[in-house]
């Protein structure tokens, strides 16, 4: 087969065209409160064989670009993740990718091999593909209702880390050497993977974050893509030591994400636009690998029975084993838990595995997790926030989380960080004085709707304003726990136990930089 300069053309057009679309679809699915997985898969199924004719059906090659998406979507999980905000979630998240997988599995495959008859190897690659979580699918919903870290925390933990026990079981499964060496076998192989894929992610997450803080790269549009390249070599490295890529990809970019890096933002603004197009690209063809002629009434029955043990059984069992690792957690964070655990790409993408391989009904499981991922998230998706208002979850205090971004000014090392003050936030009505800063971190301007107003000491702050603040890079973190804790609190905020005696003397809170009358409205410059 031979690709000439007209097929690219067509290519071009064709591809460009659908990657628009889903862009826009965003909006869409993000408005009907649904992970934009599904217009993604939808699109596929349109393109392929049942709708304008594409023909797609190479297992082999949708593997492959599958685990090179699912790379690109976990260094982006990393690189935006705070360590600071998982840390005291993360006991949680690694005993549900561990421990809860282990009791999803075994559920869910005993209950696929004695009540709907599926052949034991098929039950097990059923219990491994589909209790994997989805960090894009789960998130693409969370993000449209305030939740608190306890909960969002172990939910992204657990998506970024359970990918990694669950490729080393399909694949054991699938080849057969789980049947031939046994369960011991298996466990200490996931052991051993898991154990150096985190050694070697954290190896290169250092050593990455040591390099690239003394290399004088001759743009600022490198970074992003060294960072970027620095996550998928631990994948690489991983995968040459016969240990756990996918392990060694998330920890590498949590460390570089969270190492002070230069360009920070852009490396993070980077990576999310990367993982979006994989994300678009490995929906998509996993849309196109269906054969919508292969869905019977059988298949959508399997699908549905398999999913209801999965959902009502096995997610909610697993969850409260895991919970033993973290004791006191709340019950409304267990249910909530328990309903959060969306499957999108990552189970689908896991059963192109067994397909390639040519184990005996791969088709029949990949049409049944097809189903099965699409009928769940479509009923799981839309709830999420409802079920977090009726546990209590979602509420005020929750809003008044501040949206912070961050940019480097490296000739004089520091930051310079963007806050927008929310509406249930108690930051409303708090004069600059009463911020008290740390000693050198100041609120340079304050945007209020058309108007820039370089602020004096006793200018009050109000919901919806844009707050500018400078500060060195040594002191940003104390400035945003300062900033969020009298969002959360109000001015009577006990600010000691967020920070030092030495930081808290407000000096940098009552000298704005800049020039110009404090107070005065300064009119937008207008390019």
């Amino acid at each position: 087969m031979t690709f000439d300069a007209h097929d690219l053309d067509r290519f071009l057009l064709v591809g460009s065209a659908v990657t628009l679309l889903a862009i826009l679809a965003v909006r869409l699915s993000s408005r009907a409160g649904l992970p934009s997985l599904i217009l993604y898969l939808l699109m596929g199924v349109v393109l392929g064989e049942a709708g304008l004719g594409i023909q797609f059906s190479d297992a082999g090659l949708a593997h492959a670009l599958g685990f090179g998406a699912l790379v690109l979507i976990l260094a982006e999980g990393g690189l935006t993740t705070d360590w600071r905000e998982l840390r005291p979630s993360m006991r949680l998240g690694l005993g549900l990718a561990t421990i809860g997988m282990a009791v999803s599995v075994t559920v869910v495959a005993v209950g696929a091999h004695l009540l709907l008859g599926l052949p034991w190897q098929l039950a097990v690659l059923l219990g491994a593909a589909t209790s994997a979580t989805d960090a894009a699918a789960v998130f693409s919903v969370l993000r449209i209702v305030p939740l608190p870290r306890r909960v969002t925390g172990p939910l992204e933990a657990e998506s970024g880390l359970n990918d990694a026990p669950t490729v080393v079981l399909v694949v054991l499964v699938s080849s057969g050497a789980a049947l031939e060496h046994g369960v011991l076998f298996m466990f200490a192989e996931i052991v051993f993977e898991l154990i150096v894929g985190l050694a070697i992610g954290l190896g290169v997450g250092f050593g990455g974050a040591w390099l690239m803080r003394r290399a004088a790269l001759p743009s600022s549009g490198l970074y992003p893509i060294a960072v970027l390249c620095l996550t998928v070599l631990a994948y690489g490295a991983g995968a040459a030591a016969h240990a756990s890529g996918f392990a060694a990809v998330y920890v590498a970019a949590l460390v570089l994400g969270n190492s002070d890096l230069p360009h920070r933002a852009t490396t993070r603004s980077f990576s999310e636009g990367v993982a979006w197009l994989a994300q678009i690209g490995l929906f998509i063809m996993l849309g196109l690998l269906l054969s919508p002629g292969r869905i019977t009434w059988e298949v959508i029955g399997l699908a549905l029975a398999a999913g209801f043990i999965l959902t009502a059984v096995a997610r909610p069992v697993s969850v409260a084993v895991s919970a033993l690792v973290q004791p006191h957690t709340p019950w409304r964070d267990q249910l909530f838990l328990s309903w959060a655990g969306l499957r999108g790409a990552v189970p689908i993408v896991f059963t192109t595995i067994p397909l390639a391989a040519g184990v005996a009904g791969a088709e029949r499981l990949f049409d049944i997790v097809f189903v099965l991922v699409v009928v769940y998230t479509l009923l799981t998706g839309p709830t999420l926030p409802w079920v977090a208002r009726r546990l209590g979850l979602a509420d005020e205090g929750e809003a008044r989380e501040l949206d912070i971004d961050a940019a480097p000014l490296e000739r004089v090392a520091a930051d310079l960080i963007q806050v927008r003050i929310p509406e249930a936030s108690k930051l409303h009505g708090v004069e600059v004085a009463e911020l008290r800063l740390p000693v050198g971190a100041s609120i340079s301007l304050i945007v209020r709707g058309e108007l820039v107003l370089v602020p004096e000491p006793s200018t009050a702050l109000r919901r919806g304003d844009d707050l500018i603040v400078v500060t060195p890079r040594g002191l940003r973190d104390q400035t945003e726990d300062r900033l969020r804790l009298v969002s959360e609190n109000g001015r009577l905020a006990q600010w000691l136990h967020r920070g030092t005696a030495g930081d808290a003397s407000g000096g940098g809170a009552g000298r704005p930089g800049g020039a110009g009358t404090p107070g005065r409205p300064v009119r937008p410059h207008q390019d």
